[in-house]
């Protein structure tokens, strides 16, 4: 069984970054990836549900260190049709009850049980635009985002090592914005309580 290591992340949204995004267009360049998703987002968690080339994906916030750095441990990456004892996962990963026993999911099939209004689950469509590349040794990435028709950026930085982390967050001169998880950048973007 492979092991998984939880990774220490800093991203942030905004509609431009100045200097700091200046600086990570001059990183060692990786590569450009494009994407949709359909994002699962719930008032009462903060975990990353998401369906990125028909598997569901999620990482919950393992702790948050004093000044602010997350820790996500990826937890699932399961094909639809998934079991019923995933999408329990996906229920506890949301907070959420739940569905009536079923033997296996499709994607239709869950996505119409959890966005059911006793359970407040939203389902948001997301396309990605991102450049990859490395500083200080950490993964960084500047991504264009579009969530249900409203558009933003999101750089990210992140690795094992939160000292890691953080130095390049300082050396990118990313440090004067807001620490914020994809899963609550995207609530404040939609419009949806956090």
């Amino acid at each position: 069984m492979e092991t998984v290591i939880p990774r220490w992340e800093w991203r942030t949204f905004a509609a431009s970054f100045g200097d700091a995004e200046r600086r990570m267009r001059k990183l060692e360049a990786g590569d450009v990836q494009e994407s949709d998703e359909l994002y699962f987002l719930a008032p009462g968690s903060d975990a990353n549900v998401k369906v990125r080339s028909q598997l569901m994906d999620i990482k919950t916030l393992e702790q948050v260190s004093t000044d602010g750095l997350e820790q996500w441990r990826p937890v699932m990456k399961g094909e639809f049709p998934l079991p019923a004892a995933e999408v329990q996962k996906i229920c506890a990963a949301l907070h959420v009850a739940p569905p009536a026993a079923r033997g296996v999911y499709t994607l239709e099939q869950l996505q119409a049980e959890l966005t059911h209004p006793s359970r407040g689950v939203r389902v948001v469509r997301v396309h990605k635009r991102r450049r990859r590349g490395t500083v200080g040794g950490c993964l960084a990435e500047v991504t264009d985002v579009v969530a249900d028709g409203q558009a933003t950026r999101t750089v990210a930085i992140e690795f094992e090592d939160p000292a890691r982390v953080r130095a390049a967050v300082r050396e990118m001169g990313l440090d004067r914005f807001e620490n914020v998880s994809y899963p609550r950048g995207l609530k404040r973007l939609i419009g949806m309580a956090v």
